[in-house]
């Protein structure tokens, strides 16, 4: 029922808690005789680990992957491949004071009504730190896609008002991965003024896909778009999803929106690489809506569990803007349905 797993020809288990022992993921169905290079792993998750980024939180874990199976002199086997992290900075008396209130924002309400328990330690299964896991599986996805001829990229094209004007990827080593310089130095300046107010704000990131051949996807329910909408918005963070021109397609006429096309190819890309639910070959390109971090250290209006109103200040290491952590996240989500699609499409060797 995809409580905790993600995918059908590949398949992806995360488990574990923000302030457990732990976290990790399960990737069944992997193909065997990849040649992993856990050094690229690692790299991958010095992106998204907490105190990696002076824009992010005080928090400070390693983040070092171990894998614990599936893996034999350096080759995947093709049997379930095991990637565990193990926390080493929690601060789990940062939460002690939240076991009877409700963090506006958080999943706290509603994880309790449905579980009638819930993990008060930093949102425990709910909290940001499980795309940790993701991340550990997303890397590897990335390694055998780009074996395959599959890039992807992403970055930050918007935090708050700020947009990025520019598309110069080369240029997006930056803390917020932002294709365009001068747009980077505004974001990053305005997310250090929410965080002198004690406040967050929120932001998009853009993911580009290049490479993904034509076929991709089914024509009904299994849609391209439709998977990876389902991907994206399964992060905790992220409210919305557009592919290609998105809700721009509103206001625009057909004459406008339709990709024409030439002996050449296709002369526009506002389907952003996806027609019908299948990709086109062209690059697939989508944003991601990333909310506001919810943890601010502003008084805010909430109940706790007798449901008698409080006035709550949130302590804690938070991030003032999700978005800079959150690249890597994203670019790991389209990955794996990318990878589990290429697999339904044509197997486990091409």
């Amino acid at each position: 029922m995809g409580h905790n797993s993600f995918g059908s020809a590949l398949t992806v288990t995360t488990f574990g808690e923000s302030h457990g022992e732990g976290l990790g993921v399960v990737i069944d169905g992997i193909e065997a005789g990849i040649k992993l290079d856990c050094g690229a792993i690692q790299t991958e998750m010095d992106r998204r680990r907490p105190g990696s980024n002076p824009l992010g939180t005080k928090r400070n874990e390693k983040d070092t992957v171990t894998i614990l199976s599936g893996l034999y002199q350096g080759l995947t086997t093709g049997t379930p491949l095991t990637l565990v992290l193990f926390n080493n900075d929690q601060h789990s008396s940062d939460y002690v004071e939240l076991e009877k209130v409700y963090r506006p924002g958080h999943a706290d309400w509603t994880f309790e009504q449905k579980f009638g328990i819930r993990d008060v330690r930093g949102g425990g299964r709910s909290s940001g730190r499980e795309t940790s896991a993701r991340v550990a599986a997303g890397a590897v996805a990335r390694q055998v896609l780009e074996s395959k001829g599959i890039k992807i990229f992403a970055g930050t094209v918007q935090v708050g008002s700020v947009v990025a004007e520019q598309r110069n990827w080369e240029e997006s080593d930056n803390f917020l991965r932002c294709p365009d310089r001068s747009a980077a130095v505004k974001m990053e300046a305005l997310i250090e003024q929410v965080r002198s107010e004690q406040d967050s704000i929120g932001g998009i990131i853009e993911c580009r896909a290049q490479g993904v051949p034509a076929g991709l996807g089914e024509p009904v329910f299994d849609k391209l778009d439709a998977l990876l909408a389902h991907a994206l918005m399964s992060i905790g963070a992220v409210k919305g999803v557009q592919i290609g021109d998105g809700f721009s397609c509103a206001s625009m006429r057909g004459s406008q929106c339709n990709d024409q096309r030439d002996r050449n190819g296709f002369l526009s890309n506002h389907a952003g690489g996806i027609l019908g639910g299948i990709s086109s070959g062209q690059e697939i390109i989508l944003q991601a809506a990333v909310k506001p971090t919810p943890s601010i250290s502003l008084k805010q209006k909430t109940v706790d569990t007798d449901n008698c109103e409080r006035i709550l200040e949130i302590k804690g290491r938070h991030d003032p803007c999700i978005c800079p952590r959150a690249v890597v996240v994203v670019e790991s989500m389209v990955a794996l349905t990318l990878l589990d699609l290429f697999y339904c499409a044509f197997g486990r060797q091409k």
